[in-house]
C-alpha cells in the first residue's frame, strides 16, 4: 500500500489526472464503497482531500465507519460528469490518521468535523478511464498498481 505522494511520484501523469477528477467541482468529492465480510458493499458520498502527502477523509459515525473499522478495505470512485466522462477508481485499505495530522486537516476541512475520525486512504491500485464523449465505450484505461 502506498500514500498519495508515493503514488504521485511513481505515476505523476495518472496522479494529476486523478487530482483533477477528485476536485473537478472545486472541492474533493468521491463515492466510497465499503464492505463487511457478511454484507453486500455499501456506497457513500464523501468529501476527500489530498493533503499531508495522503488522500484523506473524515468519517462520521455511520455504517461506513463501522465497515472501515472492521474491515478496512475500500474502493473510491470519482463522481461521473456527463460533459467530461472521465473517471478514476482507487482501491486499497484505510489507516487512522494520527492526532497531529487530524488536527491540521480539520483546520481547513470543508465542514465542521466535530469528533469525526480522519482516515488516510492507502492505495493498492488506481484505474483512470478517459472518454472523448459519453457514447465512447470502452474508455481508454490507464492503470497503476503498488
Amino acid at each position: 500500500m502506498k500514500t498519495w505522494d508515493e503514488f504521485a511520484t511513481a505515476a505523476p501523469d495518472l496522479a494529476e489526472k486523478g487530482r483533477k477528477l477528485l476536485y473537478r467541482t472545486g472541492s474533493g468529492e468521491a463515492l466510497l464503497a465499503t464492505v463487511q465480510r457478511d454484507s453486500p458493499p455499501r456506497i457513500h458520498p464523501i468529501a476527500v482531500a489530498i493533503a499531508e502527502g495522503g488522500l484523506y477523509a473524515f468519517v462520521l459515525p455511520s455504517p461506513k465507519l463501522s465497515d472501515l473499522e472492521q474491515d478496512g478495505r475500500y474502493a473510491l470512485h470519482t463522481y461521473p460528469d456527463p460533459d467530461t466522462p472521465h473517471e478514476m477508481q482507487v482501491r486499497g485499505r484505510v489507516r487512522l490518521a494520527n492526532d497531529e495530522i487530524r488536527g491540521r486537516l480539520a483546520e481547513d476541512w470543508s465542514f465542521d468535523v466535530g469528533s469525526a475520525a480522519a482516515y488516510e486512504f492507502l492505495i493498492d491500485n488506481v484505474l483512470v478511464g478517459e472518454r472523448d464523449n459519453r457514447g465512447q465505450w470502452p474508455p481508454r484505461y490507464s492503470a497503476w498498481t503498488a
